[in-house]
């Protein structure tokens, strides 16, 4: 993990680490001292010459220039003992080796500046598609995390939104077939097809059918033809002015309510993923349940619970909510922590997690 977080912050722009920067110094300092300290016969002086890419890695080309230099005049002034018999075709190969890591130094830069700027633009684009949920929406806290499996990236084949319109407050949970920048293009037609459900459909129910309409044209329109993209889904709605939420569940993993220390699954009468044909004559069933001061609905991806640790067994959330919940940095963080360590390094699918809570903090 911390490799990783180290790989964003350069692909960011932020300097090398400092390590990366002593390090030509601190082995130059190291070799002149091994050469001083050496018997007249034996040469360690020329080992300088690896100093200058060294310093490409972490310099650029002024600060490269600048170690090449310094290795120039210590092999080649006799009187400072760095080197007891200097060559000058030796010291043509040590300029030639630091001109060399002048111009790869200024080459790394370039490449640099041109991948923060690649960067830039990426997760611009991909938080436009999956902005962070806000604190809260309407009546209702709301806490969120998002982990894409693909490395680099920010968004893949999870989604989810909440959203307060004129029915209530709704929110969406979706895991779309595959993962990774392929699936992107699926979850913007998804939480686009949501936000004008959210606004215009009176009933939970008819916010699916119009989810499962735009996945199903948009298989139909792909050019290779695509019949078997769908995506299963949790949609949730807590209407203004009532003590209740309603649930439709499309193939989705079931939510978990909290209701102090106990943690059961919210039982719905499932339909069909999206994609299916759910928008046929038969709508997808609508769950009605009361909502009870403190009580809290965490909704997930598979992502979570098929998540395995070294001896395959699959991540138990039920339980281990039992005991995350007492962490007072926040449910959400906690579970993802605890699911990192329970598989030594992270899940290898992307992870959604979204905690809603109607009247109390999140």
């Amino acid at each position: 993990m911390r490799r990783g977080r180290e790989e964003r912050g350069r692909l960011r722009g932020e300097p090398p680490p400092r390590w990366a920067r002593l390090a030509p110094a601190v082995a130059l300092v190291v070799l002149v001292l091994a050469q001083v300290l050496t018997p007249g016969d034996v040469e360690l002086g020329y080992f300088l010459a690896g100093l200058p890419p060294v310093a490409a890695f972490a310099y650029g080309a002024a600060g490269t220039a600048f170690f090449a230099a310094l290795v120039l005049v210590l092999l080649g002034v006799p009187g400072l003992g760095v080197t007891h018999a200097p060559q000058g075709s030796d010291l043509a190969t040590v300029a030639a080796v630091g001109l060399l890591s002048v111009v790869i130094a200024w080459v790394r830069r370039r490449r640099d500046a041109q991948l923060v700027s690649v960067r830039t633009v990426a997760e611009a684009a991909q938080l436009a598609v999956l902005p962070p949920v806000p604190e809260r929406v309407g009546a209702v806290r709301c806490s969120g995390l998002y982990r894409a499996a693909q490395r680099g990236t920010l968004v893949g084949g999870d989604l989810y939104d909440v959203r307060a319109g004129p029915f209530g407050v709704r929110a969406l949970v979706a895991d779309v077939q595959g993962h990774g920048l392929a699936a992107v293009g699926t979850v913007a037609a998804l939480l686009g097809a949501f936000r004008e459900g959210v606004l215009d459909d009176a009933g939970l129910a008819a916010v699916a059918t119009r989810l499962d309409r735009r996945l199903a044209s948009d298989a139909a329109a792909a050019p290779d033809g695509h019949p078997e993209l769908f995506a299963t889904a949790l949609l949730l709605e807590f209407p203004p002015g009532l003590d209740l939420v309603r649930i439709v569940s499309c193939g989705h993993p079931p939510a978990l309510r909290l209701r102090g220390p106990a943690v059961e699954e919210v039982a719905v009468d499932p339909g069909p993923p999206l994609g299916l044909g759910l928008a046929g004559p038969a709508p997808p069933p609508v769950t009605e349940l009361a909502v009870r001061t403190g009580d809290r609905f965490l909704l997930h991806t598979d992502g979570v619970t098929e998540a395995r640790d070294a001896t395959g067994h699959f991540y138990p959330l039920a339980t281990r909510l039992t005991v995350v919940a007492r962490d007072p940095a926040g449910l959400v963080g906690a579970v993802w922590q605890d699911l990192v360590a329970f598989t030594d390094g992270g899940p290898r699918d992307d992870v959604a997690l979204l905690l809603l809570s109607p009247d109390g903090p999140a």
